[in-house]
């Protein structure tokens, strides 16, 4: 039997991690990095880039974009293979949560949100396909939410577009899985990020918030890594089409 520590070594593969400039996305590039991969972090904040750079080395490069632009897309895909070469891996964590009111949304924010969290996803990983076919193998990571299936106060366009990453994730799968190529997502619970700022600024929200997953406690960005090396692995060669809810349970109860 092969030593299946080496399941998860990514040594060799070349990654681009979407929302690389802060919360799980940031976290996500540095495990990626950490586990072998030569790993490309996408993001609009050119200064938190370069500190993630300085943080994780050379196995790690940056590039300021806007995945929502989709007249840039081809550029943006020549600018990612530069470094390394084309991705083997994307992972899809940049988002946008508006927090509106249904009775407050606006056309602009509703096809804001539904340009970052929907549509770039597809696009991107569409764009990148060709090469992952060429080798036989890819990896594709969604970030869906909590929200995928449950209905929160004024997350109507956020939920929406979550939603419909749960099934973006399925068609993907049956699209591409028989060229190598997996798709699946991670749904995390309540992370302290910039999308949850709100949140864990209200302890008693935050308290009510732990209170209701299986786990009692609300998510520690180490409880990301796992899962997140878990499905850009060899581990995971025959997982496809899924939603890992990594949430303390919240789901379950």
């Amino acid at each position: 039997m092969d030593d299946p520590r080496a399941l998860f070594d990514l040594t060799g593969r070349v990654a681009c991690v979407t929302g690389a400039s802060a919360g799980l996305g940031r976290r996500v590039a540095l495990v990626l990095a950490a586990a072998g991969a030569q790993v490309v972090g996408v993001a609009r904040r050119a200064e938190a880039l370069a500190e993630l750079k300085a943080e994780a080395g050379d196995n790690v490069e940056t590039v300021v974009a806007d995945v929502a632009d989709r007249s840039g897309l081809a550029k943006l895909v020549d600018q990612i293979a530069q470094p390394f070469g084309a991705p083997d891996i994307v992972v899809h964590a940049a988002g946008i949560n508006t927090r509106e009111a249904a009775d407050d949304v606006t056309p602009d924010g509703w096809d804001q949100t539904l340009a970052l969290n929907l549509s770039a996803p597809f696009f991107l990983s569409q764009a990148m396909v060709p090469a992952m076919k060429s080798k036989g193998w890819g990896r594709i990571v969604n970030f869906a939410s909590l929200q995928t299936t449950r209905a929160f106060p004024g997350g109507i366009a956020y939920g929406a577009s979550k939603a419909g990453v749960g099934q973006l994730t399925r068609a993907m799968a049956e699209a591409w899985s028989s060229d190598g190529i997996t798709a699946n997502a991670i749904g995390p619970g309540f992370f302290p990020t910039e999308l949850t700022q709100a949140v864990f600024e209200d302890p008693d929200r935050a308290a009510r918030n732990a209170a209701q997953t299986c786990m009692q406690r609300n998510g520690r960005m180490q409880d990301i890594d796992g899962p997140i090396l878990f499905l850009c692995s060899s581990a995971a060669d025959y997982v496809t089409g899924q939603v890992l809810m990594v949430d303390g349970g919240f789901t379950a109860k």
